[in-house]
């Protein structure tokens, strides 16, 4: 079957995010419009997921996955598929401690090489054997990509890459995206699929003109 899905959401319960107008109900209901299979949830620094979160997303036919971004070394990771004991990692080398005790924990490289101090940059290729996935990041222009490397780098060491929408405007959530084939809508048969590479990103460049006004609505916390 193939799911389409995107890993990467942040809502009105990221503590990071208090510009964020919907919350994760508004998401579930939007995505479920578009289409969806598969949301995870996102926040900055804290697990938020409640089991009635998942209930509600399971009445709309959807699977709903726990997680978090989290700042790792200074660095920010997505961690999928984890519980709230995941707040208390602080380093590469307790991530990595971390998965080898919890082997179902999916772990994703968000948008590594954008300009920015908080993004993993030279620590990704150091620390490669942890994450499963690198993501194609939704903010890109041909003229404007920093999603380049990133893909390099996913091809140099034969790691999937997997198109997000690091969703915090929800009329963006649509743009950016990964079909997968997977035999169940269960989230240990999705990262499977996606270990696999049985997917298919579906990326839509914005224009110049909307990557500015983005960018000044993330200045100004005007979503």
């Amino acid at each position: 079957m193939i799911f389409k899905a995107n890993l990467h959401l942040h809502t009105s319960e990221d503590p990071k995010d208090s510009g964020i107008k919907y919350n994760i109900y508004q998401a579930i209901d939007q995505a479920k419009k578009f289409n969806f299979n598969i949301l995870a949830l996102t926040c900055h620094e804290k697990f938020v997921f409640q089991e009635k979160m998942g209930v509600y997303a399971k009445k709309k036919g959807m699977l709903l996955i726990p997680g978090i971004e989290k700042k790792i070394n200074r660095k920010e990771v997505v961690i999928l598929n984890c519980q709230k004991d995941i707040e208390n990692i602080q380093t590469f080398s307790q991530l990595r401690e971390y998965k080898r005790k919890n082997p179902d924990v999916f772990v994703l490289a968000p948008h590594p090489y954008f300009p920015s101090t908080k993004t993993l940059g030279k620590s990704l290729e150091k620390n490669i054997d942890i994450f499963d996935a690198i993501e194609f990041s939704w903010f890109w222009h041909p003229k404007l990509n920093f999603n380049k490397k990133a893909k390099e780098i996913a091809k140099r060491y034969n790691k999937p890459y997997l198109a997000t929408s690091d969703t915090h405007i929800l009329k963006y959530l649509d743009i950016s995206y990964a079909l997968i084939e997977a035999d169940r809508l269960e989230a240990k048969e999705i990262f499977k699929a996606i270990r696999e590479k049985k997917i298919k990103n579906k990326s839509q460049s914005l224009s110049l003109l909307e990557m500015i006004k983005i960018l000044f609505i993330y200045e100004f916390k005007l979503k």
